[in-house]
């Protein structure tokens, strides 16, 4: 037997305990084990229930990563499950920690369940592109009835026992060591002279309309396939006798197993997990951090905080005057009821932190004893630099000062003071306490150990943390800048805004470009585009309808006007019927005729540039790998998922003719559609941008 299963005996009952730390993956090693114990429980005279269960942290936190895209090996975890509950023996499944994907199909396997209190279960294949493989989809809806059981499978979240008792998934609940527990249930259910209660022989539940399900879940997913195929699934657990809806599972799971989806979904979860994990760091200790300075309490900078606060840290926010600070602390206590009403914390933890971990100031003084500072005040180099002269002049030696602009040069703000190595740029993005993504800005003096502790801050925060070299933008927003203008010179050549953000939205971004325009404020990028024409940077083609949209006062959702009008709510999203005759004027005064764009081009364009400026930043090392690319436009630009990110999308696609795209495009502007040298020598040597990220 595989040394990853331990075999003992409690007098009739056999128990097979899973010894594959951390989290007990369903390994090779691990079904063979559970195979050849359950052969072993079967031979061995007296026994009458076989109890499974985990040593350490979890039940089975499902499949073996490391096993990701190898071939499978024998025993299947299908064909383990279904051999685990045609046992004569009396199957128990003893949960904690958690059950996620083949975990739980194994524990749906076994006759009974129970769990702890703190358990959790789900199936959040879909997360993979994937629908659950091991009879999760035939199973679990005789348990917890159709509506239920797509609910589980179709949003991939994970249950606790509590909900999963109330469905039907765990049949006793128990406080206590998962071992003992399983024992003393097992026993008490052979005292009883209960019998063996095999899911599958269970009645499937009732029907619905399976085709509006699909249409439903389908259009909810923006495209996601594989959540809506859960439907078809379990359709065939209704349907059909479970042998052939079993077949009918796997068929679709071997299907979706082919898709471009799920190389993007396995691409995405990789690289989240990949993304912090840099070579230059290793064995650098970062600095400690408990107590943090936020300077500027304005929706950034509350948001900001409040990330802070709740994780646990103190935090001293400094505004200008008394009422700027009452009003930094009002949105701080906003977003902190948020947090209650979502029950990531008590209101007993609100009240605690408002009255003792939060203190807002008026004084630069107040802030000697901060461990790292945030600056997050409005976006111009003089205001940050007057900054960071006072930061220089009142923080500890050793307190780390950081910036949270989203353009600017952190190495000339770092010039300023006499601590060039513990600056930083910490680029949050709005609102801070809910969005994932954290560009941690390296400049060309900031220390080892700064690098790390924006890191560990990251990581304390539950963000996803990227590093980023120096450059107008960074990752994220010196490539925004470019698939933008891309997409504002597609409007004065003839498409909308309207029919930009359509194709887009179908492509499966969250929002179009325009929308989240609206949604940021226009004013961002109008105060861009003034210092961009200040330096000298004027488009060949400077097109000034969204200029003449902020003269006016419309900034998007704030204001209830720009691109849409928002006079029904921010979610009426009702096209402004001012913005194209102005579009209208700037093509007249431009000498453009426009033409019309079907959805396929404006995407293709649209990507093509997000793909080839992307590549420029990799090129130029202020990305240091692709994937550092594909998890910045994730998780702060809307990228959909199951595209994997803009570089593993280029993968899929295709390189070559992506580069033929862009050199015919070049024909238009040269300057502005030149190819990136990377994209050209990747193509040149038949390689893909995910040979790079495999470099490390």
């Amino acid at each position: 037997m595989s040394d990853k299963i331990a075999y003992s005996r409690e007098g009739d009952i056999a128990i097979l305990t899973v010894r594959n730390p951390p989290v007990n993956a369903l390994s090779h090693a691990v079904r063979q084990g559970l195979s050849d114990g359950m052969d072993q429980a079967e031979a061995d005279d007296g026994v009458r229930a076989v109890l499974i269960v985990g040593e350490g942290r979890a039940f089975f936190a499902g499949a073996d990563i490391t096993e990701f895209g190898k071939p499978p090996l024998e025993p299947h975890l299908p064909d383990l499950i279904n051999r685990i509950e045609a046992s004569p023996l009396l199957v128990v499944a003893s949960m904690h920690g958690v059950s996620l994907g083949g975990g739980l199909e194994v524990a749906l396997g076994c006759h009974y369940r129970i769990s702890v209190p703190s358990a959790k279960v789900g199936l959040p294949e879909v997360h993979l592109g994937l629908i659950p493989g091991a009879g999760g989809t035939q199973r679990l809806p005789r348990l917890t009835g159709v509506e239920a059981a797509l609910d589980v499978m179709t949003t991939g979240r994970h249950i606790g026992a509590g909900k999963a008792h109330e469905l039907g998934i765990i049949d006793v609940i128990k406080d206590g060591d998962p071992k003992a527990n399983g024992i003393a249930y097992a026993r008490q259910l052979l005292e009883e002279g209960v019998s063996r209660r095999p899911v599958s022989e269970m009645d499937p539940p009732a029907p619905i309309d399976w085709d509006a399900a699909f249409d439903t879940i389908l259009a909810k997913g923006r495209g996601q396939i594989s959540p809506a195929w859960c439907v078809r699934a379990v359709q065939a657990a209704v349907e059909k006798p479970f042998a052939e809806g079993l077949k009918a599972e796997r068929q679709i799971f071997y299907d979706l197993m082919q898709t471009d989806q799920r190389q993007g979904m396995i691409h995405s979860f990789f690289s989240e997990r990949a993304v912090g994990n840099l070579p230059e760091l290793k064995d650098v200790n970062p600095r400690g951090i408990q107590h943090i300075g936020v300077i500027g309490g304005g929706t950034m900078g509350a948001g900001i905080a409040t990330a802070a606060l709740l994780a646990g840290l103190e935090v001293t926010m400094l505004e200008m005057s008394a009422e700027a600070g009452q009003a930094a602390r009002d949105r701080i206590e906003r977003n902190l009821s948020g947090a209650v009403k979502r029950g990531r914390i008590t209101p007993k933890q609100h009240d605690q932190i408002l009255t003792h971990t939060l203190v807002v100031v008026t004084n630069y003084d107040k802030l000697q004893d901060v461990d790292l500072v945030i600056e997050a005040v409005f976006e111009d180099m003089e205001v940050k630099k007057k900054v960071f002269a006072e930061l220089d002049r009142v923080c500890k030696p050793g307190a780390i000062l950081a910036s949270n602009t989203s353009y600017l040069n952190i190495d000339e703000i770092a010039a300023t003071t006499s601590r060039p190595s513990d600056v930083l740029g910490l680029h949050f993005f709005s609102p801070a306490h809910v969005m994932k993504l954290l560009e941690v800005v390296v400049g060309d003096k900031t220390a080892p150990d700064v690098t790390a502790t924006g890191f560990a801050l990251g990581k304390m925060l539950g963000k996803i943390s990227v590093r980023a070299g120096v450059c107008d933008g960074f990752i994220g927003n010196r490539i925004l800048a470019t698939y933008r203008t891309a997409a504002d010179q597609m409007i004065l050549d003839g498409a909308s805004p309207y029919e930009i953000d359509n194709a887009l939205e179908d492509f499966g971004f969250a929002m179009g470009p325009f929308a989240v325009a609206d949604l940021a404020g226009l004013d961002i990028g109008w105060a861009v585009r003034k210092r961009k024409r200040a330096e000298g940077n004027v488009p060949k083609r400077d097109a000034t309808y969204a200029d003449t949209l902020c003269e006016q006062g419309h900034f998007g959702q704030k204001t209830g006007k720009g691109y849409y009008d928002y006079a029904a709510g921010p979610k009426a999203r009702v096209p402004n019927p001012d913005v194209l005759p102005m579009i209208e004027a700037d093509r007249a005064r431009l000498g453009i005729t426009p033409r019309a764009f079907t959805h396929e081009e404006i995407v293709r364009r649209y990507m093509a540039a997000m793909v080839n400026e992307s590549a420029k930043v990799v090129g130029e090392g202020i990305a240091r790998r692709p994937l550092d690319v594909d998890m910045t436009l994730l998780f702060g630009y809307g990228f959909p998922r199951y595209r994997g990110g803009p570089l593993k999308w280029a993968d899929i696609v295709g390189l070559e003719p992506l580069l033929n795209d862009i050199k015919s495009y070049a024909a238009e502007d040269p300057d502005f559609w030149a190819p990136a040298p990377l994209l050209e020598q990747l193509v040149a040597e038949n390689k893909t941008f995910d040979d790079l990220n495999k470099k490390g």
